[in-house]
């Protein structure tokens, strides 16, 4: 799980200024995760390092008619509903974690997370 919570959180107070250049105005602090752990010792946490998570990135979605689905083939386009530059969603374990943007980074798609979700419970 640490691979993923890094991976995840990297992006939010990970060393990159966020846009809009806020570090440089010295506004950007970072979170505190003190209350999330409260008492918790370093040893239970280790118990979570191996466990596995589905982690999603959704780039868009659509609805298609199941005719349209069969006449699909190599090189069909799909149109999504969000538009090219739009935040893409973070799931893990089908809960909605963060927002982020796409990056390209040595050949390989990336995502930058922008923004945390965070519900109301917390």
């Amino acid at each position: 799980m640490t691979d993923v919570a890094q991976g995840v959180l990297g992006g939010a107070g990970g060393g990159e200024e966020p846009s809009g250049g806020a570090a440089a105005a010295g506004n950007f602090a970072l979170p505190s995760f003190s209350k999330a752990l409260g008492n918790v010792s370093a040893g239970a946490i280790n118990l979570l390092k191996d466990v596995d998570l589905n982690v999603k990135i959704e780039l868009g979605r659509t609805k298609m008619l199941i005719e349209d689905v069969l006449k699909l083939a190599e090189g069909s386009v799909v149109e999504l509903d969000k538009l090219a530059g739009d935040p893409v969603d973070v799931f893990v374990n089908d809960q909605l974690v963060a927002r982020g943007e796409v990056l390209v980074l040595n050949d390989n798609f990336c995502v930058r997370i922008n923004e945390i979700i965070t519900t109301a419970e917390e």
